[in-house]
């Protein structure tokens, strides 16, 4: 009987420590970025939602380099359609560790940043595919507007594989 009190104790105490937990995904970098080459114009494909994108289409990041040797970044998007009302942030981004340029913060009010994971990379920089520490945040970026939907199949599944909840992506009109 104590056995199997303490059986149960042990089941329950697990069951409450994995309680709000955040899903298991793979959210390791590409090895190499060359920061140069990511540079320019990017359209996002698809996104997780989340409250400072909602609603938005024909959405675009824009890298520069800055003379201080950030990263300019220019997000931009129209509001409901792409004949709606332009909406534009203007931010930048570090790379804090020049041995994983593929793992940068960006940020878009002050001081405060938020991570910015290249996990996916074309080889000809062609498409990406940005995340972070969490499971919170994904987004599929091309080169151009629109993306071949074999080419996006294989991205979800490699985003599958990761642990991602591929069911919560948006496509975003271009």
């Amino acid at each position: 009987m104590k056995k199997q009190l303490n059986i149960l104790l042990a089941s329950l105490v697990l069951l409450c420590s994995c309680k709000g937990q955040e899903s298991v995904i793979d959210n390791s970098v590409v090895k190499d970025l060359n920061i140069d080459r990511y540079l320019g114009k990017w359209y996002e494909i698809a996104r997780f939602d989340h409250s400072f994108e909602r609603g938005l289409v024909g959405v675009t990041a824009e890298y520069s380099m800055r003379e201080d040797g950030k990263i300019k970044v220019v997000n931009s998007g129209y509001k409901g359609s792409l004949d709606g009302e332009k909406s534009e942030a203007i931010g930048k981004a570090k790379i804090p560790n020049p041995n994983i340029p593929s793992k940068l913060k960006v940020s878009f009010f002050w001081i405060f940043y938020g991570d910015y994971f290249v996990l996916e990379l074309d080889e000809d920089y062609q498409w990406a595919i940005v995340g972070s520490n969490t499971d919170k945040y994904l987004w599929i970026l091309s080169r151009k507007p629109q993306m071949d939907d074999q080419l996006y199949l294989e991205l979800v599944n490699k985003l599958q594989a990761r642990g991602y909840d591929t069911s919560k992506l948006i496509k975003i009109e271009q």
